[in-house]
């Protein structure tokens, strides 16, 4: 399902917008309503929300303008833009600022299928070359797992919200980042216990867990027992 804001100033609008319109039927379910450009930028970002339903004309922020504002905050967020006028030059700015789509009103329900049916087409093609921001996030834990890693720093370096990273992953992965983090310094902390030449302690601070007690905590809940046993076992083999 793609969670979907909807940005409408006319409370009328809004509203039927959320409550006519067969939005499973789309693929899709509301998240949030918002009725100026501001708050929905701040929805989308709290949300998570895959796609930003909104008006041009809005006070606070424009549809154009949140749009941007959308580029910097949650780029993978698609922006598909309503308006009352056929006027080419929303339409020509809505292509720089990289909008999906542009649609009409009144909204007709055969027209919101044509572009979700796009937009899940994306999707899923995002999640078959893999989202990016994922990749780079498995890139990271592969690599820098001996750092101070979180998500929320892997997403400030990408420049996209914590929230929104963290639900990709567990789409992508089934886990979240802490879990996928925590696997890795897990199988590189036997790999150094198998290999016999570093101290518990030292094995602790080289695969990111730090202290020895951290480490030993986290592998006993994770294996069922200590690290310490990991090691006798190797030497009975």
């Amino acid at each position: 399902m793609l969670r979907v804001v909807i940005a409408e100033d006319e409370e009328i609008i809004r509203q039927g917008l959320v409550q006519t319109i067969d939005w499973p039927a789309l693929g899709a379910e509301i998240v949030g309503a918002a009725a100026d450009g501001r708050e929905a930028a701040d929805l989308v970002v709290e949300k998570s929300a895959d796609v930003l339903l909104a008006d041009i004309c809005m006070p606070r922020m424009t549809g154009l303008e949140t749009a941007r504002e959308l580029k910097r905050r949650s780029p993978g967020t698609r922006v598909v833009l309503l308006t009352s006028y056929a006027d080419f030059s929303y339409a020509q700015e809505a292509i720089r600022v990289g909008v999906e789509d542009y649609l009409l009103k009144p909204i007709r329900q055969e027209e919101l299928l044509r572009v979700f049916s796009a937009l899940q087409e994306n999707e899923e093609v995002c999640m078959g070359e893999q989202n990016p921001y994922v990749r780079a996030a498995k890139e990271a834990i592969a690599s820098r797992y001996a750092e101070r890693l979180s998500v929320e720093r892997i997403a400030e370096e990408q420049g996209i919200s914590a929230s929104y990273l963290s639900r990709k992953l567990k789409e992508a992965e089934g886990k979240t980042f802490g879990e996928l983090l925590t696997e890795k310094r897990l199988f590189c902390a036997e790999e150094l216990i198998a290999a016999g030449r570093l101290r518990m302690y030292e094995i602790a601070l080289a695969t990111g867990f730090g202290e020895y007690k951290n480490f030993a905590q986290t592998y006993k809940k994770c294996r069922g027992f200590a690290p310490k046993d990991f090691r006798r076992r190797q030497e009975d083999v």
